[in-house]
């Protein structure tokens, strides 16, 4: 459907506070100049947010500017002329839409010139391009680079030993390293202080993402879900902005709940739930409202997703800790879902299923992230196997226009529900 022709998004009290949250990021980070406040950039996975506050300066993150520009359909020019310079069709579109927008002026989306990082810190959490990543960003900006090496999950669990490491790099690099260049002491005192308040603010963003367990679902936990986990995957966690966003949301979704009503789509409330999935995966960016319709217009509603734990895998009972702070900022990093090993990844889809009740998994796999896409059908043939319900496979991209095919993913997307409604007739469903 044609931009000018889509029915106005239906904006709730905690839609408005979020656009507000990051309005102010956007306008603190433009205005450097004038308050002389040094930036990190960093990713949002092994985001250390809390730790970044500590020494007075913002937080910039280069995915979250890409996932910007391609909901507002800029992305597809900054990636072409990324390649024009020389980067590969087959390189992780984030990257070459970060790289793009620096090239043509490195605009924000309130108008304004970014400024250039202080210092780019790269916590490690199981995605190589974000090496790969920072290493042209050095090349362009200069600046200072601090990276936290965070060992994978290759046997499903975090070691005493793996902890330790982390924590041994937080005190003797990364902590000098924000000294040195922000001029700030590090005060433990202070970060106790901001993971106290991320803790609370966590608390509520797993009872929302929980609350679609009832039948019918309040929320949508996929295309809904990357709003309720913006704040606190990115520049807000440990803020009080954070604790306040997720308090109005809950109270929202409790609301929605004592209503019997199903989640908010932009066109209103969904009307019938008649389809609950599961959904491995990002989403993509470039088509994201048309890509949601295609589900909430057969009344499929996602129930959970693995997107939606990238930047932190809080329902399965990790919460920041003031207790003992740097260690859980290692464990934070350590357990993030692009971490985890590939049964690990098949054991959390699998539960999603049974505890969420869902009809199926579905995985969208993204033709420039291997973090994510790499071992898919393998998992999906797995979840299959365990679960016994159908699974099916869609493929788009992040930020790239050229890699969303609408008429491709319809007709798989109606395939897979009519998959669905036949397996609920079949006598071995009953």
């Amino acid at each position: 459907m044609a931009a000018n022709t889509q029915t106005q998004a239906i904006k709730e009290s905690s839609m408005l506070k979020q656009k507000e949250m990051i309005a102010a990021n956007y306008d603190a980070l433009t205005s450097t100049a004038e308050s002389g406040r040094k930036v990190a950039s960093t990713f949002v996975p092994g985001n250390l947010n809390e730790l970044i506050m500590c020494f007075d300066m913002l937080n910039n993150l280069p995915e979250i500017n890409a996932i910007n520009n391609g909901m507002r359909k800029k992305s597809g020019a900054m990636i072409m002329d990324a390649e024009k310079r020389g980067h590969s069709e087959d390189v992780c579109t984030y990257v070459k839409a970060d790289l793009g927008m620096m090239s043509k002026g490195n605009v924000a989306p309130n108008g304004k010139p970014m400024p250039a990082p202080d210092l780019l810190m790269l916590s490690y959490t199981g995605c190589f391009t974000f090496m790969k990543w920072f290493e042209l960003l050095r090349h362009e900006y200069g600046c200072e680079t601090v990276m936290l090496q965070v060992p994978y999950e290759g046997d499903g669990q975090i070691t005493r030993n793996m902890r330790d490491y982390v924590v041994k790099q937080l005190k003797d690099v990364v902590i000098p390293a924000f000294e040195r260049v922000s001029g700030v002491k590090f005060d433990i005192d202070r970060l106790r202080e901001y993971l106290k308040q991320s803790a609370a603010a966590e608390d509520d963003l797993v009872w929302v993402l929980e609350s679609a367990k009832h039948v019918r679902s309040p929320i949508d936990a996929y295309f809904g879900g990357v709003y309720y986990i913006g704040p606190i995957f990115t520049a807000f966690r440990g803020t009080q902005d954070a604790v306040d966003y997720y308090r109005i949301l809950r109270g929202e979704i409790e609301q929605r709940i004592a209503a019997g009503q199903g989640p908010i789509t932009p066109e209103g409330d969904m009307p019938e739930e008649k389809f609950r999935l599961v959904v491995e995966g990002p989403p993509n960016w470039t088509s994201f409202r048309d890509f949601w319709k295609m589900f909430y217009e057969e009344g499929a509603v996602v129930v959970a997703s693995t997107y939606t734990k990238v930047g932190g895998v809080y329902d399965q009972g990790f919460r920041h800790d003031p207790e003992h702070p740097l260690e859980s900022l290692a464990d934070y990093c350590l357990g993030c879902y692009t971490n985890r090993n590939l049964p690990q990844r098949v054991d959390l889809l699998s539960q999603y299923v049974d505890e969420y009740k869902a009809d199926g998994v579905l995985i969208n796999s993204i033709k420039s992230c291997n973090s994510f896409s790499a071992g898919q059908l393998l998992m999906m043939r797995e979840i299959e196997n365990r679960s016994g319900k159908p699974a099916a496979f869609i493929e788009t991209d992040l930020v790239d226009p050229r890699y969303f095919s609408a008429a491709n993913v319809k007709n798989r997307l109606e395939s897979y529900f009519q998959m669905i409604e036949q397996r609920r007739k079949s006598p071995a469903a009953a």
